[in-house]
Formats: C-alpha cells, sequence, structure tokens
C-alpha cells in the first residue's frame, strides 16, 4: 500500500496539514501510519475522499463533533443528516434576519402592523412525585409564560419571574426601536425580585405589533407548530447542550446524560442575560411554552401529535399534561398553548 506523507497527502486533499493534525487529534481522520521515532504522519489513498467530505463540512460550519457523527453514517444517512442540521443553521439564520428586519424598520420610521389575536391556555400540575409545584405560568393576550424555578425559594422564584414579565405586558407599549431593550430591562428588574439562593427559568413570548418577541433562559422551552411541522424555537442553557453544541457529545448521549438537567444560566439576582428574538407569525400558528417536566419525559413525537391533533389551545394543555403524568410525572410540568388566530 503507497502512503503519502503528511505534507503530499494536505495538497492533494486541499487542506492544511495543521488542519489535518487536529482531525487525527479529535478522531475523525487518523493516519494510516505514524512513525515511531519522528512522530510524522503518513496516509493511504482511500482516505481522500474521507478528507474531503470532513473538509467541505468543516467549510460550511459545522462543529467537528457532528462532522464525526455524519463521517461514520452510511451515504444516505448521512446525506439526510447533513440537510437536518443546514435546516437548524438556516432556522437560526432567519432568527436573526427578523431582528435586522426590525432594527431597519425601526431605523426607517415603518409604522408597524396590526395586532396579533392569541387564543390561549395554560395548565400547570405539580406531578407525581414532587411535594410542591414550583413553577408559574401566565396565558393572555399580551403574556404566555412559563418559569421553573428551583432552590428553596423557587416557588417564589418563577412567581416573581412571571409578574415582573406581567407589568411589562401590561404597561404601555415601548417605542419600537426601544423594544428590545426594554424588554431585556424587565428582565433584568424580574431577576431583582428573585429571592436570593434561588432561581428560575423563564421562557415568555410577547405580542409586539405583528410580531412575537421570545425571552428564554435556562432549560424551559418553546416551539411553534406550523403546517404540521414541529420548531423548537430555544436552546437550553445546560451543561449538557453546551457539550453538544460544542460536539463532545452527541444529542443522544445529551438526553440521557446524567448532569443533564445542570444550568450553566438562569434567572438569578441581580440580573440574567437571556436570549431575545423577534418571531413573524402566522394565521394558524400553534405555539407552545413548556418547562422541562414535559420535555424530559414527553418525546418530541408524541409533543408533535398531541399539539396537531388537539382542537383548542386548552385540550393541547391537558392533553401535554396527562403525556407527563403517564410517564411517570418526575418533576412538575406546565405548559401554555396558544393559537394566532384571524382577528
Amino acid at each position: 500500500m503507497t502512503l503519502l506523507g503528511i505534507g503530499d497527502f494536505a495538497r492533494a486533499v486541499r487542506l492544511s496539514a495543521k488542519a489535518l493534525r487536529l482531525y487525527d487529534e479529535k478522531g475523525l481522520l487518523v493516519p494510516a501510519r505514524v512513525d515511531p521515532v519522528t512522530g510524522y504522519r503518513y496516509y493511504a489513498g482511500s482516505q481522500v475522499e474521507r478528507a474531503r467530505l470532513i473538509g467541505w463540512l468543516r467549510r460550511v460550519g459545522m462543529p467537528l463533533g457532528r462532522i464525526g457523527e455524519i463521517v461514520a453514517m452510511e451515504p444516505g444517512a448521512a446525506a439526510e443528516a447533513v440537510r437536518g442540521w443546514w435546516g437548524g443553521v438556516a432556522a437560526e439564520t432567519a432568527v436573526r434576519g427578523e431582528l435586522a428586519a426590525f432594527v431597519a424598520d425601526s431605523l426607517a420610521g415603518a409604522p408597524p402592523g396590526p395586532a396579533l389575536a392569541l387564543r390561549s391556555a395554560a395548565l400547570s400540575d405539580r406531578g407525581l412525585v414532587r411535594g410542591e409545584n414550583q413553577d408559574a405560568v401566565h396565558a393572555g393576550e399580551r403574556l404566555l409564560a412559563v418559569a421553573d424555578g428551583f432552590g428553596a425559594s423557587g416557588a417564589r422564584a418563577s412567581a416573581a419571574a412571571v409578574a415582573g414579565l406581567r407589568r411589562f405586558a401590561e404597561g404601555p407599549d415601548p417605542v419600537p426601536g426601544a423594544l428590545l431593550g426594554a424588554l431585556a430591562d424587565a428582565v433584568d428588574e424580574a431577576a431583582r425580585r428573585v429571592p436570593a439562593r434561588a432561581g428560575t427559568t423563564l421562557t415568555a413570548l410577547l405580542p409586539a405589533g405583528p410580531r412575537l418577541a421570545l425571552v428564554h433562559v435556562g432549560d424551559s422551552r418553546a416551539y411553534l407548530l406550523r403546517e404540521g411541522s414541529l420548531s423548537r424555537l430555544t436552546r437550553d442553557h445546560t451543561l449538557v447542550q453546551a457539550l453538544a453544541d460544542e460536539g463532545r457529545i452527541t444529542e443522544r448521549e445529551a438526553a440521557s446524560h446524567p448532569q443533564r438537567a445542570r444550568l450553566v444560566r438562569a434567572l438569578t439576582p441581580p440580573a440574567a442575560r437571556p436570549d431575545l428574538q423577534l418571531r413573524t407569525p402566522r394565521t394558524g400558528d400553534r405555539y407552545l411554552v413548556c418547562s422541562d417536566g414535559l420535555t424530559t419525559t414527553v418525546p418530541e413525537a408524541a409533543i408533535l401529535r398531541a399539539l396537531d391533533e388537539s382542537t383548542t389551545p386548552a385540550h393541547a394543555a391537558r392533553t401535554l399534561v396527562t403525556l407527563a403524568r403517564a410517564a411517570g410525572g418526575p418533576d412538575n410540568v406546565s405548559c401554555v398553548v396558544a393559537d394566532v388566530a384571524a382577528d
């Protein structure tokens, strides 16, 4: 078998020797032979296609951990995985596009569009194991929110977080260009009201003219059901999600990781660092905001079916809570479901 030194192989696959050494360290492209004295790497001609695939995936920005999963797949499965990953990237890009459009409209003095019409329902349940319900929920025309408290005063923390956003939602509308800043200030004020040695997650949707503002910190989640397809709108602020984003563990490993509930960001005094998004809803959309008591027990496929088959937001919320209890109800579970209606 003819082997190529790392320099010749790098030129053949249009990658740098530095990149090849990195891929070797990560186990993505292990040399066919390494000189035991000099440490010099040699590669086989059969490794060219794998090296080129890794190079192309890196050029489109895919994390090394995800690349490792894809190059280990059969071609058909790998193709679907690449399409799925790019769909997520495109969705995140679209979110940034909404923010850019909002800023541009604000600078241009464009008049706001018609206000949204939301029909919503909320349900919170203690579950079958916990002695106290530390979740707080709100469903109204101007606020959809779920907070999941923790610590000795977790129930007070979640209630304070939701109350802080209610005060914002029920107050005067901020100038459009100042909306996101005012919302961030409201979240900081809510964090200052959280008791010491306690904290809470907070995920909320607030109508802003024709758009929805999304506030998120922690591991409660927001989902969108649109035309029969379920999209997750938030990323968990957990250690396990960070490891998955960095490619150090797979999404499958993350789902059963012993530290999957360990938060790296939450609403704690004196201030918070939430994710803020703007989204453009459509008539017929159905939104779900929920605590992790649902998502850690009920698969997303079952969540999709419940949302898609329920006739009303209240029916959907009851069905989802029932599914979590049927799965053992190990945690408090809270759901807010809202439909975007033609007004």
